[in-house]
């Protein structure tokens, strides 16, 4: 077979997102070019890869097979750059980050001061809910990883980067915003806003609240935090959300945190690594920027310096990994795919 590794990396992101158009739109391609060059690499393979039903694309089994190569093939290529660029100073190379939904408030901009700082290096930023997060962490597709709760299961380092605390919000006219201490029992009664189910925020505090006998009454499951805080503006109901991500309607006085008994919630955010994957010096230059110390100020959503013990990467699964050494990246931004 000869085919090309641009062919091998189309294949991947329509496998990927399931859909033409989408893997066209992530990688600056025509619909009709994807198409094309799909069907030359089923042409070179002799099988079907891909098959329709309806208007939803499925792998077949020779396509999951190539898939698998696919992936092994662009994986080798992409350290093989890394290792080249490590060996060149870190003057040209690529960083692939994933974080959770909420970190979208304040990850831009890290990578931007980051790129700043070294221009040459190209990032993708990922921003997905944590369960997509966790497929992503499974497949090994990203160097670095920062969501709300370590993940179980795979073999990762991991190293707290900033507070992450979760509030029940509420519109200034709400009869709670003036009753002074609210019964956790007393919001068991308001319709609630929720993320959608694989949300790390919804999931924490059904946790929290489970563990202390309270079952919220959900009104309606949206799928971003700006849907949720729009919600919660337009008078449907309260929320559960992260302080970073309602920071500027806080200030502003659009919106006031409730005094519920036991929030706000108190989290943090994670920089995760595959504690399996021996980082670049990439890598390990970016995680190093993000732990010269960071943290989300409860105000305006202002990075400021972490009062947590530098103790290196402490691994979860029990291997364990030393704090990385510096170094430094112009960003691709990708909210599925979008540039920096």
């Amino acid at each position: 077979m000869h085919i090309t590794l641009r062919q091998l990396e189309i294949f991947e992101a329509v496998a990927r997102h399931l859909s033409y158009s989408r893997a066209a739109e992530a990688l600056h391609l025509t619909q009709p070019a994807v198409s094309m060059q799909l069907r030359q690499i089923e042409g070179q393979v002799g099988v079907p890869l891909l098959e329709q039903i309806g208007k939803t694309l499925y792998l077949t089994d020779a396509g999951r097979t190539v898939l698998r190569g696919a992936r092994e093939t662009l994986g080798a290529v992409e350290r093989l750059a890394i290792a080249v660029a490590d060996l060149k100073g870190l003057r040209r190379g690529r960083l692939s980050v994933a974080v959770t939904t909420t970190a979208e408030y304040f990850m831009p901009r890290l990578l931007g001061e980051f790129s700043a700082r070294h221009p040459g290096i190209e990032f993708t930023l990922e921003v997905t809910n944590r369960a997509g997060l966790l497929a992503r962490l499974g497949d090994n597709a990203d160097d670095v990883y920062v969501a709300g709760q370590p993940p179980q299961g795979v073999p990762v380092a991991c190293k707290p980067l900033a507070p992450n605390r979760l509030l029940v919000v509420a519109r200034p006219d709400h009869p709670l915003a003036r009753a002074g201490r609210v019964p956790l029992a007393r919001i068991a009664t308001e319709p609630f806003l929720a993320r959608e189910p694989g949300s790390g925020t919804r999931a924490a505090a059904e946790r929290f609240l489970a563990e202390r006998g309270i079952t919220l009454s959900y009104r309606m499951e949206l799928g971003s935090n700006e849907a949720v805080k729009q919600g919660v503006l337009g008078g449907l109901g309260l929320a559960v959300l992260a302080e970073t991500s309602v920071a500027i309607e806080l200030a502003a006085g659009a919106l006031v945190p409730l005094a519920v008994t036991g929030f706000p919630i108190a989290r943090t955010w994670y920089l995760i690594q595959r504690a399996d994957k021996t980082p670049s010096l990439l890598a390990q230059a970016f995680v190093e920027f993000l732990l010269a110390g960071v943290a989300v100020a409860p105000t305006d959503g202002v990075l400021a310096p972490l009062a947590l013990g530098e103790t290196g990467m402490r691994a979860v699964s029990g291997r364990r990994r030393a704090t990385p050494s510096a170094r430094s990246p112009k960003p691709r931004r990708s909210r599925r795919a979008e540039h920096l």
